[in-house]
């Protein structure tokens, strides 16, 4: 790889960040594990680099190496980090004090752990900027408070005065880019810093990266899981895996003409929002596990799991140029093979028949509106009570064998809903029927018979499965509580078979739920729902802490199951294109009102609703020449309190389109074509 880069004019300039040979293991009693393995690349100055992979495949680990923050038992055993021409591995720690977050910085993915939750955010930017010596205490208290602005955080000159629990995910992760700011480094590292965040906050951040990459000059090396996050922000992309580089290039050719076996299965393991989705539903994805650190296979890494494999993948290739600007570590692709694509075709796709109305007339669930409210503690005796209004007059029809998608920021009311109709919660007001049987105020006694018919899948499954119990014991229980099994003998029978059905191995029920991947618990957690044989599933955020491949494994998963069994879905997620990938129909939820209900590619090819445009808008696509092309709709700010929501339409605080009637008339949820539902005044007029 070129050691320097050579600008127009001719003169040879370093680059902001050069990395070679870099090797670090963990020393642990079961063995060396070689987390990263001979990475090598180079970071241009004000070049954005994306490193992107599975977990486990050595990004984060390569990130905290660069800044040398590893701690034992992981140490650095062989390389060098050259930033701006100076090895980081052969600085003091005085000298690399100096360093660290002047002119190398990082935002981590949790800012919450990141950030000391004792001391005010002016506290935190000013003391980096005042202890490397670039700023008075002065000079600095005014920064921060522009600084603040510049991240897009409201009110500043109030802001530097709060904690840090004092405010939403996002403004932490506003303050984190602040505070990595603050002292205008030449490269900052951001390690999964949207992860956690919703879609209209990502994208701001996101805009955030490639602003400061301009308008600064800082070099941005980005760690992610999403490739559509790279592709909005990075030039040029390293894909991981198994602690080594396979694949490098700029990132819209590596996207469209992956030239390793393991980014062409990633790049159709994602679900896309801007395509159709007809016919199969099912993702590709890549079988089998990563390789075990402690014992690294002797050839290609990903060899196991690929689907191009040939005699000689037993012998470990080198990272070597396949194109001009590309390199790959795969002997299929340097050999001149080109990987075939395995989306279908968009003529394929129209041949494919849609998927139209539910056929049953009844629906299973029905409900009118729901209303339900969370009453706040008092802070003073003469305190008026306060209720967080959770869930506001909501109508839902959900239809026997249809899987219905609830979308919203969060803090909507997904969840809450949830749990109202499933009665985890009991609703204020409203309805519920299930299966025609109004259960919205029934007793737990008149409940129980239905609660084997509907079933509920977790976003934790770690949090959800009792860890003091094997997963036989978590099988069982609910069999032995409706009786659905006649005796020890046939309760195992069915414990094998439910295990079997989401692809676990017998094994598995003698062990307990830390022993297995988060993959893997959710699987249990699907078993345990289908244990009862239910008809109707609510899945609530079920893949939202799980990598691409992962996610496309338990999509395909649930399809099955509905095929086979004839299942109905509630499907609750951030991620937008999983929803249109996997729904029917889709539910628009704003601060505990539906904004929007319609068929799931009638929605996401004409919105009508603002909101559900500004949602489907800030949603990245793993192709780097489309959102290049792309029109981005800003959404300003975050929701309103839903202590004390907005009278009238309640996004009008943040809509384009807010007029006076918007402020007095809560719009009704209308009708505008066929099974097309918006509330707005003024649906379909945001161009």
């Amino acid at each position: 790889m070129n050691m320097s880069i050579k600008p127009p004019d001719g003169l040879t300039v370093t680059p902001a960040l050069e990395v070679r040979d870099l090797r670090t293991q963990f020393f642990t009693d079961a063995g060396v594990v070689r987390a990263v393995d001979g990475v090598t690349f180079t970071v241009a100055a004000g070049e954005a680099l994306g490193i992107v992979g599975e977990s486990g495949s050595g990004k984060s680990v390569t990130a905290l190496s660069l800044m040398r923050l590893l701690e034992e038992p992981s140490r650095i055993v062989g390389g060098e980090i050259l930033f701006q021409g100076r090895d980081v591995l052969k600085a003091s720690e005085e000298e690399l004090r100096t360093l660290r977050g002047d002119r190398m910085a990082m935002v981590f993915q949790d800012p919450m752990t990141s950030l000391n939750p004792v001391l005010k955010i002016a506290k935190q930017l000013t003391e980096t900027m005042v202890t490397h010596g670039r700023y008075s205490a002065g000079e600095a208290a005014a920064r921060a408070v522009g600084l603040l602005g510049r991240m897009g955080v409201s009110a500043p000159e109030r802001a530097v005065d709060s904690y840090p629990h004092q405010f939403s995910g996002g403004m932490r992760q506003r303050v984190m880019l602040a505070l990595g700011m603050s002292n205008e480094p030449s490269l900052l590292i951001a390690d999964e810093p949207t992860t956690a965040l919703d879609v209209t906050i990502q994208a701001q951040i996101l805009d955030l990266l490639r602003e400061l990459n301009r308008d600064f000059g800082t070099a941005i090396v980005l760690i992610s899981h999403d490739l559509g996050v790279i592709a909005r922000v990075c030039t040029r992309t390293l894909v991981m895996y198994g602690g080594e580089v396979v694949e490098e290039g700029p990132t819209e050719d590596l996207l469209k003409d992956p030239r390793h076996p393991y980014t062409w299965a990633l790049i159709n393991a994602v679900p896309r929002i801007d395509e159709t989705t007809r016919g199969d539903r099912r993702l590709t994805t890549i079988e089998g596990q990563p390789p075990d650190p402690l014992a690294m296979p002797e050839g290609c890494r990903f060899a196991p799991r690929c689907p191009f494999k040939v005699a000689r993948c037993d012998e470990h290739p080198a990272l070597a140029e396949v194109a001009p600007g590309r390199k790959a570590r795969c002997w299929v692709t340097q050999a001149g093979t080109v990987l075939t694509p395995a989306r279908h075709t968009a003529a394929a796709a129209a041949a494919q028949p849609d998927r139209g109305p539910p056929a049953a007339a009844d629906p299973i669930l029905k409900v009118r509106g729901l209303v339900k409210h969370f009453a706040l503690p008092k802070t003073g005796f003469f305190e008026r009570p306060r209720h967080v209004h959770a869930v506001d007059d909501v109508d839902l029809d959900v239809f026997p064998g249809e899987t219905v998608g609830l979308v919203g920021e969060s803090g909507c009311g997904k969840s809450t809903l949830a749990r109202v109709v499933t009665r985890i919660h009991q609703p204020d007001a409203g309805e519920i029927r299930f299966d025609g049987v109004d259960i919205a105020q029934a007793s737990q006694g008149q409940i129980r018979p239905l609660r084997r018919r509907m079933q509920m899948v977790f976003q934790d499954p770690y949090a959800s499965l009792n860890p003091r119990m094997s997963v036989a014991d978590i099988l069982g229980e609910p069999l032995r509580f409706h009786g659905l099994t006649g005796g020890p003998r046939e309760t195992r029978e069915r414990i094998q078979e439910l295990l079997a059905t989401v692809g676990l191995g017998a094994r598995a029920a003698d062990r307990f739920p830390h022993e297995f991947s988060g993959g893997q618990r959710q699987r249990i957690s699907i078993a345990r729902a289908l244990a009862v044989r239910p008809d109707f599933i609510v899945a609530d955020e079920p893949i939202s802490a799980l990598d691409v491949n992962i996610q496309a494994q338990i999509i395909n998963l649930m399809l099955d199951l509905q095929e086979r069994f004839g299942l109905t879905y509630l499907f609750i997620a951030h991620d937008l294109a999983v929803v249109r990938h996997i729904s029917d129909r889709v539910v628009v939820l704003y601060l505990g009102k539906v904004m929007e209900v319609a068929p799931a590619d009638q929605l996401f090819a004409r919105p009508l609703h603002p909101y559900s445009r500004y949602l489907i808008s800030a949603v990245p696509i793993p192709d780097a020449a489309v959102e290049r092309g792309r029109s981005h709709l800003k959404l300003a700010g975050e929701p309103p309190s839903a202590v004390d929501p907005p009278s009238g339409c309640r996004f009008r605080t943040r809509c384009p389109l807010a007029r006076p009637i918007c402020a007095s008339e809560p719009p009704p949820l209308v009708e505008h074509g066929p099974r097309h539902f918006a509330a707005c005044h003024f649906a379909g007029e945001l161009s």
